[in-house]
């Protein structure tokens, strides 16, 4: 165990997203979602769950921000409903009640000291865009930058830090290869791919927006935000398992961050792996999208700090995999598994594995040049009526902190800020209500949806005035 405090400008933070929290579906105005929509068809949400009220924070504003105070956070990131501000997804439909929500929100958090991190796209895409085919389409990259635009120019005097997408890899496998998210499109080989691409280019468009237009009077940063696990090679002393855990990681976050951080295309090994395997598919051409030159002078570089979100790790072990049917999975080439010693917690595939914090923020300081790094969510759920006593929770954070602390002062990481993933209770997607990731608790069967803090925000609260871990006052 490692003692010592983060840099004076360090920012500590908790995080939400406005599907999960905000409820107030159709309240004011707000056009349906991809979410809205989905989880108000039987049978795809555990228990038939919606966030139809959720935390009812639409109408919580104030009592949120009482919670952000008391933890003493220095930012709060959050998203903004699409089409709670464009209920169509188009500029020419602007609601004013919904900009008004956010303003308010932005206001008490910036009258308390508390910097927004506004994330534009969390998932809750306005269902009169997925109609014309959503991600799919390219009509959603100036649809987008449409929005962004609205969005820098509405609350940017205010907002110096926006993230584009939260998890644009999350979007792609599971909205649209998987297809357990909506839009449930299972196309397994071929769609992520696409769908990758085209946000990769909604990504950079709304970049250059906020550069061209926003950046010299606002001064913010703007990054985009991908999923990220670690992957420890199940064999160290065996090359090729290397080589798996590294392609595992190319493939899950390169995928995004290759371009925008290097050189405006896809990893060697991606571009290697799918076109190879797509000649031996018998294919015209790879199931990768090439990007021209001009793209990728456009992409490179559009991001001014690197975000991600982190829970666990896997294992990774080279594997032969099948040619049919087209994967995104299978071209990887690889398995993973996890450590059945590794805590397990309410999601099957989030277990708590802290040691691989730390190489996962060497890995990024060593794959990307040391860029400014947030990590912008970190926690555990935990599948339990009331979890007000939550040592696993503080366990948890305790040992992640502390992870990310080693790889700051001792590997010289250059880690910014640390968020919280999240500040109560809420909708976690196909999973319902069932896993609790709150630092409050939310009775979520009462109407008013009352918060009581758990004992990790006692804790979370106490390691942000202390700006870490410093050594106890007895051992010094």
């Amino acid at each position: 165990y490692f003692y010592g405090t983060f840099p004076e400008d360090f920012t500590w933070g908790v995080s939400s997203s406005a599907y999960q929290i905000e409820g107030g579906w159709d309240a004011d105005g707000k056009g349906p979602s991809i979410w809205d929509n989905f989880t108000h068809v039987p049978g795809n949400i555990n228990n038939n769950d919606t966030g139809d009220t959720a935390c009812d924070s639409y109408n919580k504003v104030e009592e949120d921000i009482y919670l952000l105070r008391a933890l003493g956070v220095k930012n709060y990131r959050f998203s903004l409903s699409w089409p709670r501000i464009f209920p169509t997804g188009r500029n020419n439909s602007i609601n004013s009640h919904g900009v008004d929500y956010y303003n308010r929100l932005i206001d008490g958090l910036v009258a308390n000291n508390i910097t927004p991190i506004v994330t534009l796209y969390h998932w809750d895409l306005p269902q009169a865009l997925q109609d014309i085919g959503g991600w799919e389409s390219d009509e959603l990259i100036d649809l987008f930058d449409s929005f962004a635009d609205f969005c820098f120019r509405t609350f940017g005097d205010r907002v110096k830090f926006w993230i584009t997408f939260n998890e644009p890899n999350i979007i792609a496998w599971l909205g649209y290869g998987l297809g357990t998210f909506p839009p449930s499109v299972k196309d397994p080989g071929s769609a992520p791919y696409r769908v990758a691409h085209i946000l990769l280019k909604a990504h950079a468009r709304a970049y250059h927006t906020y550069d061209d237009k926003y950046r010299a009077s606002q001064a913010g940063v703007i990054a985009l935000c991908p999923f990220i696990s670690w992957a420890e090679p199940k064999t160290p002393s065996d090359p090729r398992d290397i080589e798996a855990a590294d392609r595992y990681l190319q493939f899950l976050v390169g995928w995004f961050t290759h371009p925008i951080f290097k050189n405006g295309d896809y990893p060697e090994v991606m571009k290697w792996k799918v076109g190879n395997r797509s000649e031996l598919q018998n294919l015209p051409s790879s199931r990768l999208p090439v990007f021209t030159e001009e793209e990728r002078e456009y992409i490179r570089g559009t991001a001014d700090v690197f975000c991600f979100n982190t829970y666990s790790s896997k294992i990774v072990t080279h594997s032969t995999t099948r040619l049919k049917p087209f994967s995104y999975e299978y071209d990887q080439e690889l398995s993973k598994t996890v450590d059945s010693s590794w805590p397990s917690s309410a999601l099957s595939d989030h277990r708590a594995v802290a040691w691989g914090l730390r190489r996962l923020l060497n890995w990024i300081k060593e794959e990307y040049g040391n860029p400014p790094i947030y990590i912008i969510e970190n926690g555990v759920g935990v599948k339990t009526k009331s979890d007000v006593d939550d040592n696993a929770r503080i366990f948890y954070y305790k040992t992640y902190i502390d992870e990310a602390l080693k790889a700051y002062k001792v590997d010289g990481v250059n880690l910014k800020g640390y968020n919280v993933w999240s500040l109560m209770d809420n909708f976690e997607w196909v999973d319902g209500y069932d896993p609790k990731f709150g630092l409050h608790q939310i009775d979520f069967d009462n109407p008013n949806r009352p918060r009581t803090p758990k004992r990790s925000a006692v804790y979370y609260a106490e390691i942000i005035r202390n700006n870490g871990i410093p050594l106890p006052k007895e051992e010094e």
